[in-house]
């Protein structure tokens, strides 16, 4: 194996390696830091793109149908050239193969300059004179990993993954590569791999789609974000000494996807963002979140300091009316919320429910007699911007949208209904002329500075009308996304909020076309405060809008458990807000209060947690700190939950070795709270189960 080439990126080295047998070119990522650790290692480099056409061979080594990776497609890749491109302050690296009869192969490595993160994707151009289809093609392949062990790096290694599932996202999953049974064989030759991912349109199911490779040892992890909406998958495998670690969309083998790419075509992978990092496990994924601010600049001006938002949706149910969102308006006058949100059910027509009416669009005239201008002017005149619910991507069973089947999307012509729902077809511009009338145009007509985007079900495998199930999925959600695209430029400074069942599209391409994104479906739940923190690993908190939904029962404490939740992200209100006593509206003020003091570090930070592994979310048990502090670490913020306590816990928190010492500059909980403020740490003593404490520091 030779150094083909080396780019500095940063804090990052993008090391280019040519494997002298084999002729395939591959990529490793070390830290600036760490390049003298490196060590000599023996073992074949992993090709830097991943593709295989149809007719080509599959691979070896026991791996056909368990992975399409190493097939005679990428042993027939003939390097051609690397050079770099400077434009618009990134600078690009680009490694180009030729591939079959005019496939031209272009692997793309991007750096912006003040982001530790990189950008890479693959793109195809045929210029033969024969169509070609790929059942794989790779947004990024990492090869030689860890290059910090001569050998396998035995009980060194160690994959985290980040599991998903409705109302209990981001669970991390770390997991030995030994019991993953990745270990190499006696003799290089049978192929062991892990292929994990999503199938669907909802891209955050089972996974996020990321993956983070720890060498505990080096103290080094690389990590990966795939920005994709629909179907995904990373694979972790070997053979020898080196692991490999590559993904992007969703295979033939895992996603039936297939794509002909004609002559004079083009075809663009997905993106994928990696970083590697001589840190920790949050430090690193904080630097993969980075990058998602720069979809944020230049978002809504209403956004910049981080508002309020009150939701009905768990006050009436799915059945707003012009009557208790007039009560609802009135008790939030001048509470410091901005966003006033009309959630779902606005549009039902008698006798039918929210959950299976959408489709047609219209006001309820029950619910809303003189239509919905009355109502959204008195929100206005109550000091907030209105805000509407839609799930414009279906159509519920109530509609009569839902018997328009030559405008929805099909499998084997049939088509797809999902429970109560089936899905428009954005590829047809019928869809997208009717839904600019009822979604774009209604937007404009009334006035609305909010949209809550949501969207309850999944495609699974895919729909007709491309040359597989799987590229039919993909076209789709490229349509839909094109569709958030046109709301954004029909409607400029409209706040976009990302829902599906609440976390099911939390990844970067869908954040980055949103202001922010439900967190989860979690709405009134103890987990809540463990969720809103696992969501600091995939998305800037700034955009992790987390429920506090309040209600007359709930005690003080319990009151305080809920609203501290919020400061992990974006508060967003709901429950009985006009039925709360004056004590209960008077703990609710201090929460608006110190959130507002916080915004600045929860916009602009680093976190960390704190606290013992939580086993059962449903049952919690011990506790969970998360701190916050700024770029400069003159801001701290601190949020404690307990859970189910057994005794008394003395909390220790470290404080950043600063020149300085921290004071208390805000703190909210319901009742006194011991605590000493040391100049290197903070200790608190909590013995109260499901109780909370937030508190700002100052340096």
């Amino acid at each position: 194996m030779d150094i083909w080439k080396e780019y500095p990126l940063g804090d990052m080295i993008a090391r280019y390696v040519m494997d002298n047998q084999t002729g395939q070119m591959g990529l490793i990522l070390i830290p600036l830091s760490r390049v003298s650790s490196v060590c000599e290692k023996k073992f074949k480099v992993d090709s830097l793109v991943q593709l295989k056409w149809i007719g080509d061979t599959y691979p070896g080594g026991f791996a056909h149908g368990h992975s399409m990776r190493g097939s005679g497609t990428v042993d027939a890749l003939q390097f051609e050239d690397q050079y770099q491109i400077e434009q618009d302050g990134q600078l690009t690296v680009v490694t180009v193969f030729q591939s079959g009869e005019g496939g031209r192969i272009a692997h793309h490595l991007v750096w912006d300059p003040g982001y530790n993160v990189l950008e890479s994707f693959t793109t195809v151009r045929n210029d033969g004179q024969s169509a070609l289809t790929a059942e794989m093609i790779s947004s990024f392949s990492l090869t030689g990993l860890t290059p910090y062990a001569e050998d396998e790096a035995p009980e060194t290694l160690i994959l985290h993954r980040i599991l998903s599932s409705w109302s209990a996202e981001g669970r991390l999953l770390s997991s030995r590569i030994e019991d993953l049974n990745l270990e190499p064989a006696w003799a290089p030759h049978a192929v062991r791999g892990l292929r994990f991912g999503q199938i669907g349109s909802m891209p955050v199911r089972d996974y996020f789609p990321a993956a983070f490779v720890e060498d505990t040892r080096a103290g080094v992890i690389w990590g990966v974000q795939l920005a994709h909406p629909a179907s995904w998958q990373i694979e972790l495998g070997r053979r020898d000494n080196a692991l490999f670690l590559s993904g992007g969309l969703a295979d033939r083998e895992f996603g039936h996807w297939t794509k002909t790419i004609r002559p004079g075509e083009f075809f663009q992978t997905p993106s994928a963002y990696l970083t590697v990092a001589a840190d920790n496990l949050d430090n690193t994924a904080a630097r993969l979140t980075e990058i998602h601010k720069r979809s944020l600049l230049g978002g809504p001006e209403t956004e910049k300091d981080l508002p309020i938002i009150f939701n009905e949706f768990c006050t009436t149910w799915g059945s707003p009316s012009s009557e208790n969102l007039y009560a609802i308006a009135e008790r939030l006058r001048g509470k410091g919320i901005r966003y006033l949100v009309i959630d779902s059910g606005w549009y039902k027509s008698e006798g039918t429910n929210w959950f299976n009416g959408m489709g047609d669009w219209e006001v309820s005239k029950r619910d809303f007699p003189e239509g919905l201008g009355p109502t959204l002017e008195h929100i206005r005149q109550c000091g907030m911007i209105p805000g509407i619910w839609f799930e414009m991507e279906v159509c519920g069973t109530e509609s009569a949208a839902f018997r328009l089947t030559d405008h929805l999307l099909k499998r084997d012509g049939i088509p797809i209904t999902v429970g109560g729902r089936r899905f428009w077809d954005f590829r047809d511009p019928y869809v997208v002329s009717y839904l600019k009338e009822k979604v774009i145009d209604f937007l404009k007509d009334h006035g609305f500075g909010y949209l809550k985007v949501d969207y309850n079900d999944s495609l699974g495998i895919g729909c007709d009308g491309a040359e597989s199930l799987g590229e039919g999925l993909r076209e789709q959600m490229e349509a839909v996304q094109d569709f958030f695209r046109l709301i954004r430029k029909e409607v400029p400074g409209i706040v976009i909020e990302n829902c599906a069942s609440g976390g099911h599209r939390l990844e970067p391409s869908m954040l980055g076309l949103t202001s922010m994104s439900s967190f989860s479906d979690a709405h009134e739940c103890e987990e809540i405060p463990i969720i809103a923190a696992n969501m600091h690993r995939v998305i800037l908190p700034r955009q992790n809008q987390i429920w506090a939904v309040l209600r007359q029962t709930d005690s003080l404490q319990r009151l305080a458990y809920s609203l501290s939740g919020t400061m992990l992200g974006r508060m967003c209100l709901s429950g009985d807000i006009h039925e709360l006593d004056q004590e209960q509206w008077s703990l609710l003020d201090k929460a608006i209060a110190f959130y507002k003091k916080a915004v600045p570090v929860i916009k602009e930070g680093k976190s960390s947690r704190f606290g013992p592994a939580i086993s059962s979310y449903r049952h919690p048990k011990g506790w969970q700190g998360i701190m916050r502090s700024s770029a400069d670490e003159s801001e701290i913020l601190i949020v404690v939950h307990t859970f189910e306590l057994e005794g008394k816990e003395r909390v220790i928190l470290p404080l950043p070795p600063v020149s300085g010492t921290y004071k208390t500059a805000d703190l909210f909980t319901d009742q006194e709270v011991e605590m000493v403020l040391d100049r290197d740490q903070i200790s608190i003593s909590l013995d109260r189960s499901f109780a909370a404490i937030s508190i700002l520091l100052t340096l």
